[in-house]
């Protein structure tokens, strides 16, 4: 992917979408981590918290591109964020996350939390930046900031704005459709059959909504 080009700033922005949609969870985290402490020590935690998050999560993105250059494992990674994307339109956000009484024991809760529950946003980054380790880089740099201190903000939104959950798994399965059509072991067959190829993109896309709609409307009766 050329630098700086139509598609590279396309992949970042559909990372940057996925690093703020997937990020309810972990402003949640920051929240009840930090909420039993000082206020003037809310911050710092929120700040040192993200920090140590944001490393282990950039190395584990960047050791998942390098191994998504494997044969088939792109296709793998493909249909494990479908189920993501489906998962995402229909569980309600519930961490159990206890509060932290000291400020280094709420930072070690965040990054622990952060890296448990962020296998998801490591999957669909990693499939979203075409193996480009600028674009992981930058979508952290550009989403991470927005996430730590507009967190509460986020979550508002998506609350008010149910519809911000919808799109943004849209974006997921799209990116899924992309790895699954893009993998060493499918991209021959694809690029002869470009029909065929965003076809089954858009009924991943199409299947993931409505599938997801339907499940969550089923629970709620």
């Amino acid at each position: 992917m050329e630098l700086f080009s139509l598609a590279f700033f396309q992949a970042l922005l559909t990372i940057v979408i996925i690093d703020l949609v997937l990020a309810g969870d972990n402003a949640i985290v920051i929240g009840l981590a930090a909420r039993n402490l000082p206020k003037d020590k809310q911050k710092l935690v929120i700040l040192w918290g993200t920090i140590g998050a944001v490393v282990i999560r950039a190395l584990a993105t960047l050791a998942v591109v390098w191994l998504l250059k494997i044969p088939g494992l792109l296709l793998v990674g493909g249909l494990i964020l479908i189920w993501i994307a489906y998962k995402l339109l229909i569980e309600e956000s519930d961490p159990e996350v206890k509060a932290a009484q000291s400020t280094l024991g709420a930072i070690q809760t965040i990054i622990i939390a952060d890296a448990v529950m962020g296998l998801d946003n490591v999957i669909a980054v990693a499939g979203a930046s075409h193996s480009n380790y600028l674009l992981v880089i930058l979508g952290l740099l550009i989403s991470i900031p927005i996430v730590v201190w507009g967190s509460t903000v986020i979550l508002k939104w998506i609350e008010k704005f149910p519809m911000i959950i919808s799109i943004g798994a849209g974006v997921l399965a799209y990116t899924a459709g992309k790895m699954v059509t893009d993998d060493r072991l499918t991209r021959l067959f694809f690029a002869e059959q470009p029909i065929l190829k965003w076809g089954l993109i858009l009924l991943i896309v199409a299947t993931v909504l409505l599938a997801g709609h339907y499940t969550k409307k089923k629970n709620q009766q």
